[in-house]
């Protein structure tokens, strides 16, 4: 019987990785070097976007134990050395128009904390910055909760008090369509031309409560109408840099970064393929494009004609999943650009499908990340910064600012 909780982990961690076949020392040519394991067992490593409660939601897996698909579990999440997964209370674009979305930020919310009354012994819920370190102390993974889409505010400061009151901690403003708070980087519609008039009472307001604000999903303007706005550090809980994927919104440029720099704040590198290198951003179009030609000259195909189609489509034209080569550039070029201090880890593990890099396919694969960063010359203190550091340092600022207000 293993009774410290730091040394209980670690056995967990073994136990796991023989039991599941998690071969961390070699992975499709990166040897994982002892040195490496062990930093990501010892330092701090938080995850600020992980989609599980949407998953879920849409198919029941119990994630306190070992799951079949999915990108997090318990066990898997034990390997990896994961300290701190922001669960995303993810929140549709449609809900917008159609309504409903406080019920299913509840219902989601409610699953987080289901998890955590199922396995009080591995997971632990955490509603401040001491909590995820006292958590990470005594050996449990922190759910720290993070709102994907401001809908469910509905235009109502007190929405946002009941939210922060539930246990969410930051905001990602609008998602996939505009909403009444931000233009999104995806809606060619950009009814605000950045941040409403609500959404810029609503940084001030999530500034004084200790709320963090997310800007990843935004226009452009809209983020600039944040640093304008806000006085405490943001984050980009799930964004990557425009530099590899020109003219993609959804990525930050350079300018952003410096701007997002002089804030304060972190940019979390996103692991979806699509997010790391051109040639995958464009695959959705090509094959939508591909699709619409081929209904065009096959006005008569059934759905089953157009389902062959599609994996004629994808045998022909292998989608191209990111290297871990290719995620570490993203690092590389935001450290020269902005220094180390401002960025961190923000996967998508369950909210990109299967479009991850060869190396990071799930949450056991942090050890791949850490190893590849030593690989690159990064030191020790560096890479605990990227790992999780920079992130409790913004957490530590905002609720700082709170205090003050």
């Amino acid at each position: 019987m293993v009774n410290h909780p730091k040394l209980k982990k670690t056995a967990i961690a073994l136990l796991f990785s023989a039991s599941l076949g998690l071969q961390l020392t070699a992975q499709a040519g990166i040897d994982i070097s002892d040195r490496a394991k062990q930093l990501a067992k010892e330092a701090l490593i938080v995850d600020t976007h992980i989609d599980v409660p949407y998953r879920i939601e849409d198919s029941y897996a119990d994630v306190t134990k070992a799951t079949e698909d999915g990108d997090f579990d318990y066990p898997r999440a034990v390997v990896g050395g994961l300290d701190a997964a922001f669960m995303s209370i993810y929140i549709p674009a449609e809900y917008e128009q159609k309504g409903g979305s406080v019920a299913l930020a509840d219902r989601l919310i409610d699953r987080v904390e289901a998890m955590v009354g199922r396995a009080p012994n591995k997971f632990a819920l955490a509603y401040s910055s001491q909590e995820m370190l006292d958590n990470q102390k005594n050996g449990k993974i922190s759910l720290p909760l993070g709102m994907e889409n401001g809908t469910p505010i509905e235009g109502k400061m007190e929405n946002l008090n009941y939210f922060f009151e539930r246990g969410i901690r930051y905001i990602t403003l609008a998602h996939a369509k505009s909403n009444h708070i931000s233009d999104s980087s995806y809606s060619e519609d950009k009814p605000h031309q950045g941040l409403s008039d609500f959404g810029k009472k609503l940084i001030s307001e999530m500034n004084n409560i200790g709320m963090i604000v997310d800007i990843s999903h935004v226009s452009d303007q809209a983020f600039y109408d944040v640093m304008a706005v806000s006085k405490a550090p943001v984050i980009a809980s799930h964004s990557s840099l425009r530099h590899f994927t020109p003219g993609w919104e959804r990525n930050m440029d350079d300018k952003m970064l410096l701007a997002l720099k002089k804030n304060g704040g972190v940019i979390q590198i996103n692991f979806g393929s699509a997010f790391i290198h051109e040639e995958a951003t464009q695959y959705g179009g090509k094959q939508k494009e591909a699709l619409a030609k081929y209904k065009a000259a096959n006005p008569k195909a059934s759905e089953a004609d157009i389902e062959i189609f599609k994996k004629q489509f994808k045998k022909e034209n292998p989608y191209p999943y990111a290297s871990l080569d290719q995620v570490l550039d993203h690092f590389d070029y935001a450290v020269k650009l902005v220094g180390i201090d401002y960025l961190g880890v923000g996967s998508d593990y369950d909210g990109v499908g299967d479009s991850l890099p060869q190396n990071l396919k799930d949450v056991a694969s942090y050890p791949a990340l850490v190893q590849g960063l030593i690989n690159r010359g990064y030191s020790e203190e560096d890479i605990r910064k990227i790992l999780g550091g920079n992130m409790l340092r913004v957490w530590q600022q905002v609720e700082a600012y709170a205090a003050k207000h």
